[in-house]
């Protein structure tokens, strides 16, 4: 559909209705390629054979995937149409899904990982482009709205895994992954308005100016950060909750982790109403708020973890806390220089993936050497470390 992007607009928000539901939806559907693997990670260490650690490195390796795209790909959104980029990207996922779908060894299943990672970046091509799109009063609305797509993307994708991986096995899961992916494809091809770019730059020249954003945009260096270390935390939690739930406290399987997923939805849908507040006070102010819940939720899970009640109620505090720092985090960045959002962002989301990738490493490692206790610790850890930058850094 080759119209302009200021048709879609609406007085409202600068943005209509029906391209926000579906930039929500496509948010949701493609983010959680990086997570379908967590409710299967107990199933995944049976089939090949390996120790909890060495799953953790391919945990690790679908965050850096993703963060390598992030830095080499999402900048291009600044200076390509995003339409077409996005629909590449789109085709590429299809294919790094169904391939890895057919892994037989743990080095297969890595590779797999790492592609799938590198090639699910559409959200944060469509992230900026919604942000773009919106008013300035209502920026910090739209990009929560969008935001709860993702965000509810991420905690279904382990109800999705858990569920059909325990029905029909964790090859299924990634084969009817790329099928969503096919049918969001035509939706975009029918319905995504085409984009202009924002800047002229070359390729090099783009890739150079990442560090040059970083070294002269406090907020940037402070949101990157914090959200680093908030992402770790989330990832610590759920790279090993399926050990958890699958020890003798539990005897619980990937069905019931992923089921955990619809307990974090609560914080999720939360997360308009975030961006609402954020609208009204400075994003510090809710940050703040998010910072303290993530960290208490990780005391609810040391102190009562071994009971139900007790993990339900830390997922809910800890999901509501990563989300609301994620939308607090992206209001700053995006009310930095409008040409350079595509960039901005993809220096946040690549601090944001690594830090992922740390606690995806960390958890199980943690897990394996020190058990459910270590792995509180080290959430906590994560959590002081993002309290000293946000308290020591920029007041904007």
């Amino acid at each position: 559909m080759d119209q302009n992007i200021s048709t879609a607009q609406s007085k409202d928000s600068g943005i209509s209705t029906f391209l926000l539901i579906l930039m929500s939806i496509a948010c949701g559907v493609t983010v959680a390629n990086l997570y379908y693997s967590q409710p299967l990670m107990e199933e995944l260490s049976r089939f090949f054979q390996v120790s909890p650690t060495t799953l953790g490195i391919a945990a690790m390796l679908i965050q850096i995937g993703y963060a390598l795209g992030l830095l080499f790909l999402v900048p291009l959104g600044d200076v390509r149409e995003r339409r077409r980029l996005i629909m590449v990207m789109l085709g590429c996922s299809i294919v790094a899904l169904i391939g890895l779908s057919f892994a037989s060894s743990i080095s297969w299943l890595m590779m797999g990982s790492l592609l799938v990672g590198l090639t699910s970046i559409v959200p944060q091509l469509i992230v900026p482009l919604a942000a773009r799109l919106a008013k300035p009063a209502a920026r910090g609305r739209v990009i929560g709205y969008v935001m709860s797509g993702l965000l509810i993307g991420i905690l279904l994708s382990r109800t999705f895994s858990g569920i059909i991986g325990s029905a029909w096995g964790w090859r299924a899961v990634y084969r009817l992954a790329a099928l969503m992916i096919a049918f969001l494809a035509v939706a975009f091809y029918l319905w995504l308005p085409k984009s202009v770019p924002d800047s002229v730059m070359g390729y090099q020249e783009l890739l150079k100016s990442l560090g040059g954003l970083l070294r002269t945009q406090p907020v940037l260096r402070e949101a990157s950060l914090v959200g680093a270390m908030m992402f770790a935390t989330f990832s610590v939690f759920w790279t090993t909750l399926a050990f958890l739930l699958k020890s003798p406290v539990y005897h619980l399987g990937a069905e019931v982790a992923g089921l955990f997923g619809l307990v974090g939805v609560a914080g999720a849908l939360a997360a308009s109403l975030v961006g609402r507040v954020t609208d009204r006070k400075n994003p510090r102010f809710t940050l703040t708020i998010a910072i303290i819940l993530s960290a208490l939720s990780f005391l609810c899970f040391w102190i009562f973890g071994y009971h139900l009640w007790g993990l339900i109620s830390g997922v809910i505090l800890l999901d509501l806390g990563v989300q609301s720092g994620q939308i607090s985090n992206q209001a700053r960045i995006y009310g930095l220089d409008v040409s350079a959002h595509n960039r901005n962002n993809a220096v946040y989301m690549v601090f944001y993936f690594c830090g992922g990738a740390i606690g995806s490493l960390l958890g199980p490692f943690c897990w394996g050497n020190f058990g459910w206790s270590g792995v509180c610790a080290m959430g906590i850890i994560f959590q002081i470390i993002a309290a000293v930058v946000h308290i020591s850094g920029s007041k904007s």
